[in-house]
């Protein structure tokens, strides 16, 4: 692999295509060269080296494709990291040590890259501005409208809010499961809670739960936000009895995406809140109530956007092809 100072590695796994191919193709375009590093074949398939002495530092990542050095990478997407995908009959307290090192070396190679003056998109560390609660204080800080919102392992204040919002509450978890080894993310979809789940909350001595007052729905929003830029697709989840709550729950075929509008100083407000969150993209939910207020859910760092792309032709790959050209080594 021939260096030329220019190439933008594209960070994801194995299991996951059409974003990636559309971010390379756009990439393409614009004369840019890109290398995809699926992240979970690391160590199997993946060679990467982090050296450390008095000569300077180095990074070098080797594939199939050829050697490649920390001083040729332009830009890094940091699309996806997960977990390794490691020979199953090993040992399982020697495989979750494998695992541990395997990512602790991965990071640390991608740090070296940072410590370089690397860009990334997002930056390392963009996980922790995942954090719901956070991101609810920041958004009201904005001038977004926010559920009344409850996080709690007391069963009595959770009653108390149920109260408090006429028994129109909804429960979600702040944070998926697990990352699982194809990449996906298994959830617990927002459902409604009832008066007769009220009696059934021995569960939060386990884990604590987020609860919010229930809003009506004219239809829900994705928006893409790469940059200032703001990527808009509208659903309308009333037309699914099981997605009446939570759109992920529809059925194939009961909704359908179709484009959508953010309110100019909603836009704003929203750009300004990615960027506090130190984020150069992010998935945002809101729901638009049959008032035509704007509610804001949260912000994914890492938030699906295929959808609006391949079903509205939405230029979300052009846009994020742009920033990592037009990203460069900082001094």
């Amino acid at each position: 692999m021939p260096p030329d100072h220019d190439i933008v590695l594209l960070l994801t796994h194995s299991a996951d295509f059409y974003t990636v191919d559309r971010v390379a193709e756009e990439l393409s375009r614009r004369g840019v060269r890109s290398v995809r590093v699926d992240t979970d074949g690391f160590p199997a398939r993946l060679e990467l080296t982090s050296s450390l002495g008095p000569g300077g530092d180095e990074v070098v990542l080797r594939t199939a494709a050829g050697e490649l050095r920390g001083e040729d990478v332009r830009s890094v997407w940091l699309r996806r990291l997960v977990s390794p995908r490691l020979d199953e009959s090993l040992d399982p307290d020697w495989r979750e040590s494998c695992v541990r090192e395997s990512r602790a070396a991965l990071e640390g190679f991608l740090d070296g890259l940072r410590a370089a003056g690397c860009p990334f998109l997002n930056p390392l560390g963009a996980e922790q501005a995942g954090n719901k609660l956070r991101q609810l204080r920041l958004a009201v800080a904005q001038g977004l409208e926010v559920p009344p919102t409850l996080v709690t392992n007391d069963a009595e204040r959770v009653r108390s809010f149920f109260a408090r919002v006429r028994g129109r509450m909804v429960a979600k978890m702040q944070t998926p499961l697990t990352q699982s080894m194809a990449g996906g993310q298994p959830f617990v979809y927002t459902s409604a809670i009832g008066p007769e789940h009220l009696e059934e909350l021995e569960g939060l001595r386990h884990s604590p739960m987020m609860f919010q007052e229930r809003i009506d729905k004219a239809h829900e929003l994705r928006v893409a936000v790469v940059g200032e830029r703001c990527f808009v697709g509208a659903i309308d989840a009333s037309r699914s009895a099981e997605g009446q709550v939570d759109w992920r729950r529809s059925r194939p075929g009961e909704v359908h995406w179709e484009k959508g509008e953010l309110p100019p100083e909603v836009a704003e407000r929203l750009v300004r809140l990615v960027a506090e969150l130190g984020l150069v993209y992010g998935a945002a939910d809101f729901i638009v109530t049959p008032e035509g207020r704007h509610v804001f859910l949260e912000v994914n760092p890492g938030g699906e956007w295929g959808m609006l792309e391949k079903e509205l032709g939405l230029p979300i790959a052009a846009a994020l092809a742009d920033a990592l050209a037009s990203a460069g080594p900082t001094p």
